[in-house]
């Protein structure tokens, strides 16, 4: 039986930094030079469907190409439920609504450059009215769909939102919407 040879570790060259093979893996991130807080509003927005009488949510997507709902950041002196209204309007062009009930809210951060973005987002369940087929997206938008509920859940990119979608879909069976 042929004798096994023994491994031993080769000593680590101190000169060398284990990292510098990976360098061009890594990148460092600029340090973050503030924090701010900002706060944004939006809506599920539903209807039922004129011959199907099925649930529908509109979904927009957004500038990376992800399902979502229409939202975006609530002015100076604007209430949260206003803002979702207008931010419904301004980006899908639906005229007639009925902001219905706060659903909840949705704290994330991100990143900006050197900064660092505290999010508040406030949800309403918004019942869609009138002529809920004209709808004039924003060009920066890359779709919108009315979707049947279970399938608008399902794209969701945002499972928070999910959630809340899930919150709405019960109301509106209980409060036969």
């Amino acid at each position: 039986m042929a004798a096994r040879k023994k491994h031993r570790a080769r000593p680590l060259d101190v000169a060398k930094k284990p990292i510098e093979g990976f360098r061009k893996f890594v990148t460092r991130r600029p340090a973050i030079e503030e924090v701010v807080h900002e706060t944004t509003s939006g809506g599920v927005v539903f209807r039922r469907n004129a011959k199907t009488n099925e649930l529908e949510i509109l979904l927009i997507k957004d500038a990376k190409n992800r399902w979502t709902i229409p939202k975006g950041h609530v002015e100076p002196n604007e209430e949260p439920k206003d803002t979702a209204a207008r931010e419904i309007t301004e980006e899908t062009g639906l005229q007639e609504m009925k902001v219905r009930e706060w659903l909840g809210k949705v704290n994330f951060r991100y990143r900006r450059n050197h900064t660092l973005v505290l999010m508040t987002m406030h949800i309403y369940l918004v019942q869609g009215l009138g002529n809920t087929d004209r709808l004039h997206p924003e060009d920066w938008l890359s779709d919108i769909q009315w979707l049947p509920a279970t399938q608008a859940v399902d794209g969701i990119a945002y499972e928070d939102i999910g959630k809340l979608m899930l919150l709405g879909m019960k109301k509106i069976r209980e409060q036969k919407l």
